[in-house]
């Protein structure tokens, strides 16, 4: 039997997820929810029926309906609107969602603009929901810290539902893709634990179980890149979320497994166009 490695949790603590809870309880006519940078939404439509419209990159309208207790995620900024019926006001929980490092967050890049389920299709959902709710209905003692927590775990459910139905929620090739697949699993969990070791295409390879040649074929066809290109990028956004923090960047480096500043300063330059002093100043740091 393979062996089970934990898909999520690693990339949960490099990159945390927060939820803040702003409305529990029906919506009536029509609900605008404004796109701002950085944030993402966590609706979970309880009972009722309502549409929800959007605007393309292109400023065309597209609406959808929504007949049955849903969850929409929306990872990265975009405008929606919610449209009930003024008499029969669908009953809601929405949250907020901050990503650490916002629309460079790998998980936040790595999902569709909008994941819409119903709640009957992700086990295990129950639990959490009914606490979720009976937070929401009355107000008592740390209700709203209670209420932020549980729609984390409702968040952590969904990504777990979503790395084993990748297709099924339709995520693009990428990292969620990637942990869907055993063996490259096995190979990104290792590379997110552990960035900082001399990793090559035949230690990958090993790590995965596989030839070095159908390795490299079969990474880019599952993740859509090639794997030096996603440990580049993974090395990259942890080190832009130390940077954030005010570390050094001779010491995020060195952790990183790169041989000094300057060997990480240019994967910085050619990955994102600026060095790192001048991203930082571009922080307000």
């Amino acid at each position: 039997m393979p062996t089970q490695v934990d898909r999520l949790s690693s990339l949960l603590e490099h990159f945390r997820v927060r939820a803040h809870l702003f409305h529990a309880g029906p919506l009536c006519g029509t609900t605008r929810f404004a796109a701002q940078p950085g944030r993402g939404f966590l609706h979970v439509l309880r009972r009722g029926e309502m549409a929800v419209t959007h605007r393309t990159a292109g400023g065309r309208r597209q609406r959808v309906q929504v007949r049955e207790p849903s969850l929409l995620f929306y990872p990265r900024p975009w405008a929606h609107d919610f449209h009930n019926a003024p008499v029969d006001g669908a009953d809601f929980a929405c949250a907020t969602l901050e990503f650490d490092g916002g629309e460079a967050n790998p998980l936040v890049q790595a999902l569709p603009p909008l994941v819409l389920l119903p709640l009957s299709a992700v086990t295990g959902l129950e639990p959490a929901l009914g606490l979720l709710f009976a937070e929401t209905e009355r107000l008592r003692c740390g209700s709203r810290l209670l209420a932020d927590r549980l729609f984390e775990v409702v968040l952590i459910q969904l990504l777990r539902w979503l790395v084993d139905h990748p297709q099924q929620a339709g995520v693009p090739a990428g990292l969620i893709t990637g942990l869907s697949e055993p063996r490259l699993a096995r190979l990104l969990v290792a590379l997110h634990e552990r960035p900082g070791e001399p990793w090559n295409l035949a230690t990958m390879a090993e790590c995965a179980g596989m030839s070095r040649s159908a390795f490299a074929a079969h990474f880019k066809a599952i993740v859509g890149q090639t794997p030096a290109d996603y440990l580049a990028d993974w090395r990259l956004s942890l080190a832009q979320g130390q940077l954030r923090q005010g570390r050094a960047i001779k010491a995020i480096a060195a952790e990183l497994g790169y041989a000094n500043a300057s060997a990480l300063s240019r994967l910085f330059t050619q990955k994102l166009g600026v060095s790192p002093r001048q991203w930082r100043m571009a922080l307000g740091q």
